[in-house]
């Protein structure tokens, strides 16, 4: 188990200290940002007002955009059935192949 640190993240003019293992700091650092800037979208279109409103706002849009990336990867890959199917019918025709080579 890594120890954790505590970073320091910078989202909408605001400091957060957040505790975090030493080799997650990056990508927490990237996240931060993200998130920043997906506030900075919200607060900006004058829509929502509130830094709470905009963190929910922004938080429900970026757990959308994960189901569709999580969707879009998900329909990307063939599902077992797919896969057993397509195994099923190598193992006929090699079946085939070797009845042909012993005859």
């Amino acid at each position: 188990m890594s120890a954790s640190n505590t970073v320091t993240v910078k989202i909408l003019d605001k400091d957060y200290q957040v505790a975090c293992p030493e080799e997650q700091e990056a990508q927490l650092q990237t996240s931060a940002k993200y998130l920043d800037k997906q506030m900075r979208v919200i607060r900006d279109s004058g829509k929502v007002i509130g830094l709470e409103r905009i963190a929910v706002m922004a938080a429900l849009n970026i757990g959308y955009e994960l189901l569709q990336a999580s969707d879009s990867a998900a329909a990307a890959q063939p599902n077992g059935d797919s896969v057993k199917r397509i195994n099923g019918k190598l193992d006929a025709a090699l079946h085939d192949l070797r009845q042909l080579e012993i005859g």
